[in-house]
């Protein structure tokens, strides 16, 4: 072989730092926008807090008015109602037994002249749920044998409050040096049984039938229909779920009248009790955008009313020298750039969100208008074209970006949509489809649900041409049971 030197010329794209922040910054929800700007903020000496002064001090005045209109309706009060006067001076010598309210009376405000206060609407203690279970055992007589096989029990409980595990399985850690204090089944079953008396009731449940059965138990014994429950819950636990009163009525030889009652009372139950104690965090949504309509017109609006305004700091960037190259003026710079291009890639951004969100408005102003029902079908290439944008820019844009509309908060990506043939030879977005089939089952007869077969010929007289297997898909996905599942009496 025989080596040699090549010089070659060719292009290519390469992905500089400034470029990936830029992509970062687009596909960042609300909230993570807001965090990444305070971090710039505290990390970048020349970035700084753009306050809106005159707002600011407008604010600061009407609060100012307000208050002092209190204090003059205070001292207003005050000479026409003795009641108001304020006690400033205390006397050095108080009786032991004297009342607080009779010799300092502070002034009474507007919250605590409106009536009570609910302390459980001030203040609430969030727990977890095997606190919970702690705090009922500590006020439990329990000996120390017993208290430490609860406390077992409690540690191997799940979320939804039931033990899984076996007794033996949960205790095999308590060791005792005498082997005629080994615990047996028995004392395990006698703590067991102590601890499922404890609220939420049906806990310590090892099935769900021994957990309905807890609460059954629970009741008061004149309960209607409460033995006929029982019966149901111990033998026909899985029939139930299929809610066919001729069969379940030949199984448990009730009458219908008494199973209806029955299985009122049975789901009047809760089959995971400790859902309801479970602290979980609630995930708030805040819309990137708004749209309302002003004059007949949607209109859009990006929502910065979360967000800090950040802006150069002049006193900073008036320090750097352009002929300087200490570290400290090099220093400077390079946070100048870079507070520069990140505030750039903000507005870009901003800038391309709010395309987005015009170019999705203006396609589906049918949605706005009508609901789910009048949604046209849509694909990223839909507004990549009409943008001139690439089909993955349009996807960072549209993840974890919601839109505030009349009909509610979506988030952009549910605006996109597959088609569905129609008869007229036109196009119908699978949405549309899915909200269709919502009030068709919606409005039929407990009694006699719709199948899915019922369901695609309804379908076709409206003009809609799908599969019933697609109409199966589209029913699971919405999470309405078959039809068998859904019928009532």
């Amino acid at each position: 072989m025989r080596q040699g030197l090549q010089l070659k010329i060719s292009q290519q794209l390469t992905m500089t730092p400034q470029l990936q922040q830029a992509i970062r910054l687009l596909q960042l929800s609300t909230l993570d926008l807001r965090q990444e700007m305070i971090e710039q903020l505290y990390s970048n000496p020349l970035l700084e807090m753009d306050e809106d002064i005159p707002e600011t001090s407008g604010q600061d005045a009407d609060r100012t008015t307000s208050e002092s209109n209190q204090i003059a309706e205070a001292e207003r009060n005050s000479e026409q109602n003795p009641e108001y006067e304020w006690n400033d001076e205390i006397p050095k010598d108080v009786p032991v037994d004297a009342n607080w309210d009779d010799v300092y009376s502070p002034p009474t405000t507007a919250a605590s002249s409106g009536g009570e206060v609910n302390l459980e609407q001030v203040y609430q203690v969030t727990e977890s749920f095997q606190g919970h279970l702690e705090w009922q055992l500590n006020l439990t007589p329990f000996s120390d044998r017993d208290r430490e096989i609860a406390s077992a029990f409690i540690d191997s409980i799940d979320s939804c409050g039931f033990i899984s595990a076996e007794l033996r399985d949960i205790t095999a850690h308590i060791n005792y040096e005498d082997i005629e204090d080994e615990l047996d089944e028995d004392e395990l079953i006698a703590v067991l049984h102590r601890l499922q008396q404890f609220d939420p009731p049906g806990v310590f449940a090892r099935s769900i039938s021994e957990c309905l059965t807890i609460q059954l138990n629970q009741l008061s014994p004149e309960t209607k229909y409460l033995q006929s429950a029982k019966h149901l819950v111990d033998g026909f636990l899985q029939d139930i779920v299929s809610v066919d009163s001729a069969r379940l009525g030949k199984k448990t030889g009730l009458d219908t009248e008494e199973l209806q009652g029955a299985l009122q009372l049975v789901r009047s139950l809760n089959p995971r009790p400790g859902e309801s104690l479970s602290s979980n965090d609630v995930e708030y949504i805040v819309p990137d955008a708004y749209v309302e309509k002003i004059k007949g017109r949607w209109r859009v609006k990006l929502n910065d009313s979360n967000m800090p305004r950040l802006r150069i700091n002049d006193s900073y960037s008036s320090l750097i020298k352009r002929s300087d190259s200490s570290d400290q003026n090099q220093f400077l710079k390079d946070n100048l750039a870079e507070a520069r291009w990140f505030l750039r890639s903000i507005e870009s951004r901003n800038e391309t969100l709010m395309r987005v969100a015009m170019t999705i408005v203006e396609l589906q102003r049918g949605f706005l208008d009508h609901g789910p029902v009048a949604m046209k079908p849509m694909v990223l290439s839909d507004i990549a074209s009409k943008l001139e944008l690439h089909e993955s820019t349009i996807s960072r844009v549209t993840t974890s970006k919601y839109l505030a509309t009349p009909q509610g908060i979506f988030e952009l990506k549910y605006f996109f949509s597959s088609h569905v043939s129609t008869a007229g030879g036109g196009e119908c977005s699978s949405t549309a489809v899915c909200a269709i089939l919502k009030e068709l089952i919606g409005a039929e007869q407990p009694a006699k649900p719709l199948s899915d077969s019922k369901l695609t010929s309804l379908l076709e007289q409206q003009g809609i041409q799908v599969a019933r297997r697609t109409v199966a898909k589209y029913r699971e996905s919405l999470g309405i049971p078959s039809s068998s599942q859904r019928k009532r009496f």
